[in-house]
């Protein structure tokens, strides 16, 4: 039996999975209940040898994430920014699913390893380990000290969104609306523009994925490191004010950074409509968008899974060999899926993950 092709991952949601879920978090983990878009044993069937595991916290006070993707379904719409949560509310709830993804680790030692440095990473996948990398999306469990990203980063932490989309005292995502430009607000806050600072001098990823278009300038001139959008698509081919701009695009390029495509049907589709049938095409479209303006070895893939509804072919982490498939049918060649797959995430975190 033909082994799946190595996927390394930008985004996923699995530890809000297993914060929210009923389920028994060992079902979820090692068991094989189906639900959601992740477990161990899909992650081997789909060839996921790793990825960032997102720490998100769920904006309690207007509707779990499920309420945003129902208000999404029937474009065009404008969804107002969730109230900015404070400090002490968000970070019990960060520190919860930290746990869950060292409570990962300690459940399954020989497939699972948390990965602080780039070496770590390559060789837990040299061992057959996923090497999972944590990841805050939105810094509302970091106050404005930033002495919580210290001990966030001796927990792991190795790449850090400064928001998600709503406002935190770093700065302001952008709202969900389509069509819409992500020009839709502020900047970075003074303490934003210090986050920027440290995360570099740590080896913090900084995502600028959720960020708006005056955040993400702020970061472009003040960071030393690569600019990286792990799970965001092309604005010029669906106009979502999560995807990226042309000028975006250019930047991160020119940067030696990254971006990582969203399976999310809402970032896909040209008309934004959720319409599971829509097939890999549009994956395809924005894989040969981001190609072009990009380069070869800045496009990478960022799911989304079990923070997303996507495509029924895909259906889930198991389904990325047809994924990978339908590239190749489509014209890519090997050493051009490879690096889409996993190689060009592997070398970012080369230039990225070292202080």
């Amino acid at each position: 039996m033909t082994s799946p092709l190595p996927y390394f991952d930008g985004h996923n949601d699995y530890l809000l999975r297993l914060m929210t879920s009923p389920t028994p978090r060992e079902d979820l983990w090692l068991g094989d209940t189906g639900q959601g878009h992740m477990d161990l044993k899909r992650m081997k069937a789909g060839g996921f040898v790793g990825g960032f595991f997102a720490v998100f916290v769920p904006p309690v006070r207007t509707g779990e994430p499920t309420d945003f993707l129902s208000r999404m379904a029937n474009p065009p719409y404008d969804l107002p920014l969730p109230p900015l949560m404070t400090h002490d509310e968000s970070q019990a709830t960060a520190l919860t699913m930290v746990g869950h993804m060292h409570w990962m680790e300690r459940s399954a030692p020989d497939d699972f390893a948390i990965c602080r440095t780039p070496s770590q990473v390559r060789a837990a996948i040299d061992t057959g380990k996923i090497a999972g990398i944590l990841h805050i999306e939105g810094a509302e469990a970091i106050g404005p000290d930033l002495d919580a990203l210290y001990l966030f980063h001796d927990m792991g932490l190795r790449s850090l969104g400064p928001v998600w989309s709503r406002p935190t005292i770093f700065g302001h995502g952008v709202p969900m609306r389509f069509p819409g430009d992500p020009d839709t607000g502020p900047g970075l806050t003074g303490e934003g523009k210090d986050l920027v600072r440290l995360c570099n001098d740590l080896g913090i990823m900084i995502d600028l994925s959720h960020l708006n278009a005056a955040g993400f300038e702020d970061v472009a001139k003040i960071s030393t490191k690569p600019l990286v959008a792990t799970h965001s698509n092309a604005h010029a081919l669906t106009p979502s004010t999560r995807n990226l701009t042309d000028r975006q695009l250019d930047q991160i390029r020119d940067t030696g950074g990254m971006a990582g495509l969203n399976y999310a049907m809402v970032f896909l589709a040209e008309d934004g409509i959720s319409n599971p049938d829509m097939g890999f095409d549009p994956m395809l479209r924005h894989l040969d968008y981001m190609l072009e303006r990009l380069g070869e070895d800045h496009v990478g893939l960022g799911s989304d899974f079990d923070g997303a509804q996507i495509p029924a072919a895909l259906g889930d982490v198991a389904g990325m060999p047809g994924f990978f498939a339908a590239m190749e049918a489509h014209g890519y060649g090997t050493d051009l899926i490879a690096k889409i797959a996993c190689d060009n995430w592997l070398a970012l975190i080369e230039r990225t993950m070292t202080p």
